[in-house]
């Protein structure tokens, strides 16, 4: 049975939709320091051997598969949350922060880390 208002005008339900929750949890997700934080796997120029997880592809050293971890060129000492693996610095594991090779100033959101610039 449909409930009606004074005017004889449907009540309208205030029940989330599904898409309102998801969108909801998405958000919340991302709210969470670290869940968003975790860097994806990018094709990298070959310098000498790939990473763990990566295969040669042309010049390039490229992702095996969706679980590879982010890797950055080495330079110096790796960041933190990072190891060296062959030529490059590979995440320690999926939680490792986001980083980049630093050049100058890191920019905000970021601190230095050896030659690195890692995501706060």
């Amino acid at each position: 049975m449909l409930a009606l208002n004074q005017s004889n005008s449907p009540i309208r339900s205030k029940q989330p939709t599904l898409t309102n929750w998801l969108f909801g949890v998405a958000f919340a997700l991302m709210s969470v320091p670290g869940f968003a934080q975790a860097p994806a796997a990018q094709p990298l120029a070959k310098q000498g051997s790939c990473p763990s997880g990566y295969h040669s592809s042309g010049n390039y050293c490229t992702p095996s598969s969706s679980s590879a971890r982010a890797a950055l060129p080495h330079v110096g000492s790796c960041p933190s949350g990072y190891h060296t693996s062959g030529g490059y610095c590979l995440a320690s594991s999926n939680s490792s922060k986001a980083a980049i090779v630093k050049s100058g100033s890191c920019p905000s959101g970021y601190h230095t880390s050896g030659a690195y610039c890692l995501r706060n």
